[in-house]
């Protein structure tokens, strides 16, 4: 049987003022190394609680500086699916950051990220709702309505 691992994580839906959502294409750790898009976030450092880590992650990931990534709207809590993940289990909390539109500064990107994130990008929820591309969560389309009708 294998250790039960769960690695927790802030996700952010940061929204512009076009109601589009930023994603990041990035490199799953799996077999074959298949790509999917995500919400910029991750690990949640030893020291820190979820909304610490959704603000430093935000940071590195897009060079955005904020001191408040505001209440959590979502937690999932799933199953890695990856066979060369180092963990067995997720844990997300989910923050919406509304900001003016920008570009993607990876000037703070660690080395995982430079080699994992592939492309970033900006989302309507029709695109979302419409694209045969591998989004994750697989419901993101809904969470992203969700977030603009309140």
């Amino acid at each position: 049987m294998t250790e039960r691992v769960v690695r927790a994580t802030s996700r952010l839906l940061v929204v512009d003022e076009h109601d589009r959502v930023l994603l990041m294409d990035t490199v799953a750790p799996h077999t074959g190394r298949p790509t999917r898009w995500i919400t910029p976030g991750g690990g949640v450092d030893p020291g820190e609680d979820h909304r610490q880590a959704a603000i430093r992650e935000l940071f590195e990931e897009t060079g955005q500086v904020i001191t408040d990534p505001g209440p959590v709207v979502r937690v999932d809590d799933f199953e890695t699916p990856w066979d060369e993940a180092d963990h067995t289990h997720g844990h997300a909390e989910f923050f919406v950051v509304r900001l003016p539109h920008f570009e993607v500064v990876d000037a703070h990107w660690t080395d995982e990220e430079r080699t994992d994130i592939v492309a970033s990008r900006w989302w309507t929820a029709d695109e979302l709702e419409s694209t045969d591309e591998p989004v994750e969560p697989t419901d993101l389309a809904a969470l992203v309505r969700s977030v603009l009708d309140s």
